[in-house]
């Protein structure tokens, strides 16, 4: 039987480009990207003691370079989050991607319980209460790894739409809208085509990234069917208690009647689905929100909206010819800081490969 030694498993480790490590501030290992426990062990106690004699200092360790790897670290109360690269990344993108690695834990653990639990017993084992959620902190990583835009940026994608038909979309939408409902978006192809709010309350981005990341590249809600029921944390809103967030997936393809369907999940990949994506406050309102999800299914169905935004994702994102004809551009990203939104063309045919658009 074959079997690798512990060295060419320590090798195999030292040789990924990048990691992350979440332990307790009494040493105790979260969460790794790469390694199991047994693996990392040596180094979470390395990690650990370095935090801890600048914390005996009365000073907070934020980073520092060795032989051209960057450290970042993030202390977040109970909480020491550590970032471990050698991609030319700043202090700054690293540090931004602790914060979101940590607001993926609230989203699960509100803070509130998570403090409780550490007061309680400053040695507790957090690996416990979060088992789960390893597949969305390893999803969220892994965007951070490959170079993901919209983690880039801390902006949602939109779907490219005329100005016409989204409006179309948008009164649809509020025409519908149920009593309880606090939040909705409607996102197709794995990008936004319209959210409702309440009036002067804007979704967090950070809030926002977690909810894509658990429904499009983690890919674990898909996996459980066509419609879900998810109680779950938005920190940026409200990180003390849990909100209630309904989902259901439309196949992209035309014809026949829209029915929700089971589809393998695409994590990491191009999303070819319209998700209906409802959040209330309300831990019964999950009837009263399927009922406003078939009402809206049935008003954009009737008046073509659904067929828009099928041919919408079909057609994808536009060539850099395509907007400026004749252009030497390769590629390009447009933020739009006041709706934290973004837009950007095809990778094709300059960037086909991962690597090509990490760099």
């Amino acid at each position: 039987m074959f079997s690798v030694s512990v060295e060419a498993l320590v090798l195999q480790w030292r040789s990924k480009l990048k990691h992350y490590l979440i332990l307790s501030s009494a040493g105790k290992p979260i969460y790794s990207r790469h390694g199991d426990d047994q693996l990392i062990a040596n180094s979470i106690g390395v990690v650990q003691t370095i935090i801890s004699f600048y914390q005996d200092a009365q000073d907070t360790l934020r980073g520092f370079t060795a032989g051209g790897v960057r450290f970042v670290v993030l202390s977040k109360g109970p909480l020491n989050l550590v970032a471990i690269t050698k991609f030319p990344e700043s202090e700054g993108q690293l540090r931004t991607q602790l914060e979101s690695l940590y607001m993926q834990i609230l989203s699960t653990l509100t803070l509130p319980q998570m403090e409780r639990m550490f007061r309680a017993r400053a040695s507790t084992d957090l690996r416990r209460p979060l088992q789960g959620t390893e597949t969305l902190l390893s999803a969220l990583a892994d965007g951070f790894t490959r170079g993901s835009p919209s983690t880039l940026l801390s902006a949602l994608e939109c779907l490219r739409l005329r100005k016409s038909q989204r409006k179309l979309i948008d009164n649809t939408f509020l025409k519908t809208r149920a009593s309880s409902l606090l939040y909705g978006l409607i996102v197709a192809g794995g990008r936004l085509v319209s959210v409702i709010r309440p009036k002067k309350h804007s979704l967090h981005p950070g809030d926002l990234q977690l909810i894509f990341n658990m429904l499009f590249e983690a890919g674990s809600v898909k996996a459980a069917g066509g419609e879900n029921w998810i109680p779950l944390c938005l920190p940026g809103f409200n990180n003390t208690g849990y909100l209630y967030m309904y989902v259901s997936f439309l196949s992209v393809q035309s014809g026949g009647t829209d029915q929700e369907e089971e589809r393998p999940s695409t994590a990491g990949g191009e999303d070819n689905e319209i998700a209906i994506i409802l959040i209330s406050a309300d831990k019964e309102g999950f009837f009263e929100l399927r009922d406003m999800k078939d009402q809206l299914v049935k008003q954009l169905s009737a008046n073509g909206c659904l067929d828009t935004m099928r041919d919408a994702v079909r057609r994808g994102r536009p060539l850099c010819t395509d907007i400026v004809p004749g252009t030497p551009l390769r590629h390009f990203l447009y933020k739009s800081r006041s709706h934290v939104q973004f837009t950007m063309p095809s990778y094709s045919p300059t960037f086909e490969s991962a690597l090509d658009r990490r760099r």
